[in-house]
């Protein structure tokens, strides 16, 4: 079977509602899904834009908590033709007479929803995370679905032990039908038990004399009816519940992932995975042509870098950089950064909104509109994340605090030795973190 003639009523859902804890502070304001990325994208982007390079074309968002700049990117930028049954459609946690409470975790969250998911009659349900970065065609786990008959197919990718103990690990046969799963599993001697077999690591390819783990990607392929009967219940989550109730009840498989995939849920791993987009051979790109990525089109005028020393960086739409030094940087839309900053290993989210003449009230460089929010003169900053429509005044040190605990100040953030300064905050001139 090829994938031009695989069905097309597969229905896509997005977990886009949880709280994102670990990405606190980015999410104080915003959902998770909604956290920018690669100085122009929105997480977001990422599972729909795989979605339609899938000829998935109905597709719900879940949402919950701080979701109006979510709902308002997407209503902003994935809409059809009135001759397409294609959506993306959001999908808010509402009471009902039914259900009165909160999302309880991602299978409540499908649970509480299910009646709109059966009104447009797929036969393949796609349940996938809202805050992982990769590139897939879903139509090649739908093609391996139908020929083994699979009830449901989950996305795995090949991992170390090292990252084993922090994601959901399965034990596969030789058919690669998934006949155990255990959540985070610590325990030396059950790692030992989960590890993938030496033939089957000579024919995935992957080098020997380690040891490798199957982990969840959280992704799942289900059989519509499947589904339904799976979520007869009140089990909270897919991860904790669903999947490994459904391995001892239903022909479960595996489909083998082997490309780029990273769960960005934390400040690090969001934080190194933007910085890693700046290199050219950059591990998730977006000059894919053949899948690229959809973002809101702004029409934003060409950046206008002046003197400048740039290094291995992301420079998106909109941005003004006046004799400045940066080095592997990502820097976001309508960015500006005054004579003589020196920025190293930074994300600058930039801007929502340009600001007027009339806001700038001097007649320097800042004199010919630009951001109402901005990096003035001589900041130095190293190792940080500047959020949205932050104002920093002239000669700001923002140092590298790795080494350093975490740290919850009135102005900046401290994880994993990251200096995050939240949405919309003004430093003071002279200001050193």
């Amino acid at each position: 079977m090829t994938t031009e003639f695989l069905p097309k009523n597969v229905l896509g859902v997005i977990m886009g509602g949880g709280a994102g804890t670990r990405l606190f502070p980015l999410t104080k304001e915003r959902a998770k899904p909604a956290v920018p990325i690669g100085g122009k994208y929105r997480l977001v982007d990422i599972p729909i834009s795989n979605c339609l390079n899938s000829d998935i074309r109905q597709i719900y968002v879940l949402t919950q908590f701080n979701s109006a700049s979510l709902h308002r990117h997407i209503h902003s930028t994935y809409s059809f033709d009135q001759f397409t049954r294609g959506f993306v459609e959001i999908l808010a946690a509402q009471q009902t007479n039914t259900a009165c409470s909160w999302y309880q975790g991602t299978a409540d969250a499908v649970r509480q929803n299910l009646r709109y998911f059966l009104q447009t009659d797929p036969d393949y349900i796609l349940v996938l995370s809202g805050d992982q970065l990769y590139h897939m065609d879903f139509r090649l786990i739908l093609e391996q679905h139908i020929s083994t008959k699979a009830a449901l197919t989950v996305a795995t990718i090949p991992v170390a032990r090292k990252d084993a103990i922090s994601l959901g690990i399965m034990e596969l046969d030789s058919d690669k039908r998934i006949i155990r799963f255990a959540e985070k599993p610590k325990d030396p001697s059950l790692l030992d038990q989960l590890r993938i077999t030496p033939a089957m690591v000579s024919s995935l390819g992957l080098p020997e004399g380690s040891d490798w783990f199957m982990a969840s990607m959280g992704i799942y392929l289900f059989n519509r009816d499947v589904l339904v009967q799976a979520l007869e219940n009140d089990k909270a989550d897919f991860g904790k519940h669903i999947i490994p109730d459904s391995i001892y009840t239903e022909h479960v498989h595996s489909y083998v992932f082997q490309g780029y995939w990273e769960d960005v849920g934390n400040v690090k791993s969001f934080f190194d995975a933007n910085l890693s987009m700046c290199r050219l051979q950059a591990p998730f790109n977006f000059f894919e042509h053949r899948k690229p990525i959809y973002t809101h089109a702004r029409f934003l005028p060409p950046s206008k870098i002046l003197d400048c020393q740039i290094n291995q960086s992301l420079i998106a739409d909109g941005c003004v950089i006046l004799k400045s030094h940066l080095d592997n940087c990502v820097i976001g839309l309508r960015s500006f950064i005054g004579t003589g900053c020196r920025l190293k290993e930074t994300i600058v989210m930039g801007c929502d909104f340009f600001g007027t003449r009339m806001e700038t009230r001097d007649r320097d460089e800042r004199s010919f509109g630009i951001p109402h929010a901005s990096i003035g003169r001589d900041c130095h900053i190293e190792r940080a994340i500047i959020d949205k429509n932050v104002y920093l005044g002239d000669g700001v040190t923002i140092a590298d605090k790795t080494g350093q605990p975490d740290f919850d100040g009135p102005n900046h953030y401290i994880r994993d030795g990251i200096v995050i300064i939240p949405k919309n905050t003004a430093l003071p001139a002279g200001t050193r973190i």
